[in-house]
């Protein structure tokens, strides 16, 4: 039903995606050989071109062992992915969350947790049980971008990274920074939050771009939250957003709205930046997101319309599931009860929508 509500619409723009593409965690070492094969029998065969993979701390690190996961990812699995993905044309991103999201829940994620100098708020501590809100506003840590010695330490790890798997470009978060400019910090204390959230991104551009990659961050803390109504968790409400006319206009935004289908992709396209359009479980949403990413090339001006890069979907929950629920969904054609709102679920229908709309 929905489907055939918005296929018209579709029909209508006829405008090809450059980029229809999957973000999602990387697979654990154990389930390699399988992800590898759901790349060959589903992934390209959709036409899925980008995948970009969270890695985190899931890769045998050499530069920094200590801030290995158990049982992470080998240089074999990577060579595994990366050589299918070349094969069947995939641009593979690695991602590794930079700046914010230095922990979750109830964890502090490794980097903190074996450096916790670099923490922007060391005395707010870890609750046994996390809930939101809370008297610290925490929602997930970040590294102060001043601290003389952290850069070390993450250039050691993305240019790893970048280079085990043989990358082009590279996703480095940058989401959802609550802590940023603390007052109590020594280093960051009085600063101008979007001059400090530019710094980081313009040294980890600069420092990508002098290895021939390309730097990819997802877009919410270019948004002002208040004038927009988008509120703190898709836009920013610590005056982050003014950033966006001090970063590099090569980086990739990835613009994520899950609940609506806003339109901020025109904004950073306007500013010069190539963006994708990042859907998750709704599907409703996320058929009116390609709708409108379609509408943007096929009316977009000369100037502006290859900057309209087209689809990222983003699955939040591991590798296995995602792909238990592909495969069983795509088995019955229809989601079964309970799975209608899920990443699977919604990447399966954009990619039958999209199909639908070439006459495939």
């Amino acid at each position: 039903m929905l489907m055939s509500l918005l296929l018209p619409a579709l029909k209508a723009q006829k405008a090809e995606m450059p980029v229809l593409g999957l973000c999602i965690g990387a697979p654990g070492h154990e389930y390699v050989k399988e992800f590898d094969r759901f790349i060959r029998e589903e992934l390209a065969p959709l036409g899925v071109n980008t995948l970009v993979l969270r890695v985190d701390w899931n890769y045998e690190y050499e530069t920094h062992p200590e801030l290995r996961e158990d049982d992470p990812l080998t240089k074999k699995d990577v060579r595994l992915l990366s050589s299918t993905c070349k094969e069947l044309n995939i641009n593979l991103i690695p991602q590794i969350n930079l700046l914010g999201h230095q922990s979750w829940h109830s964890e502090t994620g490794k980097l903190l947790e074996v450096y916790p100098q670099f923490d922007e708020t060391p005395w707010v501590s870890m609750p046994a049980e996390y809930k939101w809100p809370n008297d610290d506003g925490l929602y997930c840590k970040s590294y102060c971008p001043l601290h003389p010695e952290v850069h070390a330490v993450v250039f050691d790890l993305v240019g790893e990274i970048v280079d085990a798997f043989d990358a082009k470009a590279f996703h480095a978060g940058m989401d959802e920074v609550f802590y940023i400019g603390d007052s109590k910090c020594p280093r960051c204390s009085g600063r101008d939050n979007a001059e400090l959230f530019a710094g980081e991104v313009n040294l980890i551009r600069n420092f990508l771009a002098s290895k021939g990659c390309r730097m990819w961050i997802w877009g919410d803390r270019l948004i002002d939250g208040k004038v927009t109504g988008y509120g703190m968790w898709e836009a920013s409400m610590n005056n982050t957003h003014r950033a966006i006319d001090m970063i590099y206009r090569d980086v990739v935004i990835c613009d994520w709205h899950y609940e609506r289908p806003d339109l901020t992709a025109v904004m950073f396209a306007l500013k010069g930046f190539t963006v994708l359009t990042c859907p998750w479980r709704t599907p409703e949403v996320a058929l009116k997101q390609l709708e409108n990413t379609q509408m943007f090339i096929s009316t977009a001006t000369t100037a502006t319309r290859e900057r309209y890069a087209g689809i990222l979907q983003t699955e939040w929950g591991s590798a296995e599931r995602f792909v238990n629920d592909f495969r069983e969904i795509k088995k019955a054609g229809t989601a079964p009860e309970g799975k209608e709102k899920s990443a699977a679920n919604t990447f399966w229908l954009l990619t039958r929508g999209m199909a639908a709309a070439k006459g495939d």
